[in-house]
């Protein structure tokens, strides 16, 4: 009797990282449309620092803001389909947030530069955000590697 084998190659970690971020990415992009989850939602605005909705009321959103977020998600998805997508996706995706932290915290929140917009809370879950997609890239492809060249 034989057994049935499935077509689906198992997913490497990184690539299930990358699925994982992309879905909470999708969340919280879906969350940021809701009134309720997100506090002041009759003040949200398209984009700008003028905005005054506030996910989970304490980082605050604008509707590109949560469009972004959507993106993200769906980039996660997508990348998550290879190991090398997946890896890009969270090493650009981190890198990426972290250039966002530094522009955060170089520009004032009430200046018209602060387009996305961003506040305090913003800024330090981004510079997170940065460090463990970045973290999560290195060390489960590092175990990739490792687990490859184990066979």
């Amino acid at each position: 009797m034989t057994t049935p084998t499935s077509h689906r190659a198992a997913r490497a970690p990184v690539q299930q990282a990358a699925l994982l971020v992309g879905l909470v990415f999708l969340l919280v992009g879906v969350l940021g449309f809701i009134p309720g989850i997100t506090t002041d939602y009759d003040s949200i605005e398209f984009a700008g620092h003028e905005s005054g909705a506030e996910l989970l009321g304490v980082f605050q959103v604008s509707i590109l803001h949560n469009l972004v977020h959507l993106a993200y998600g769906l980039a996660g998805l997508a990348l998550a389909r290879t190991a090398a997508g997946a890896y890009a996706y969270l090493m650009v995706g981190g890198a990426v947030y972290l250039v966002l932290w530094v522009y955060g915290l170089s520009v004032g929140h009430d200046s018209d530069a602060n387009f996305v917009p961003l506040n305090t809370a913003d800024d330090w879950l981004h510079f997170a955000l940065g460090v463990a997609m970045i973290g999560l890239a290195l060390a489960l492809s590092r175990r990739t590697t490792r687990s490859r060249e184990t066979r």
